[in-house]
């Protein structure tokens, strides 16, 4: 397992009674419930997948942190135009806060758009510009309090 995990969990997540976790089939946030803590779920050992839905958890705020998946919707690979498009609307600030991760550990950043069923997807090379866009502003501005938190944690374990 990455050892930059360990160090998320003792340092920035269990502020937030909250575990990064992986080794699953898909990623999935659970909610604290029942005295446990909450889990960031990710894919297999992959760190694209741990920073990606850690960059959710990042956007996710206090109320939507206490539902399963955050209360959101999502729908598999196979999706509409429509249901694409969506999907490009909310997941600029997620990528782009995820860029900053893979960044701060030296790792590859590709846009993702999650629907490896359709080929030729509308718009994907809007989206990845609007997630280049979104990560320049927050080089300028910086990121938010939990996102610049986690980015610190892992520069600092960078290999």
């Amino acid at each position: 397992m990455h050892h930059w995990i360990a160090a998320l969990n003792d340092t920035v997540l269990s502020d937030y009674d909250t575990r990064l976790v992986g080794g699953f089939c898909e990623p999935f946030y659970k909610a604290s419930r029942g005295g446990a803590s909450a889990e960031i779920r990710f894919t297999h050992d992959y760190a694209r997948s741990a920073l990606h839905e850690l960059a959710h958890w990042c956007v996710a705020g206090k109320v939507r942190r206490q539902h399963d998946d955050y209360g959101y919707w999502y729908a598999p690979d196979g999706r509409t135009d429509a249901q694409q498009q969506l999907f490009f609307r909310v997941e600029v600030v997620p990528q782009a806060i995820e860029k900053h991760f893979c960044m701060a550990l030296d790792i590859p950043f590709a846009v993702s758009v999650d629907n490896l069923g359709n080929r030729g997807v509308t718009g994907s090379a809007e989206f990845s510009a609007a997630v280049d866009e979104r990560f320049a502003r927050y080089r300028h501005e910086g990121l938010p309090e939990r996102a610049a938190r986690i980015f610190r944690c892992l520069r600092a374990r960078r290999k």
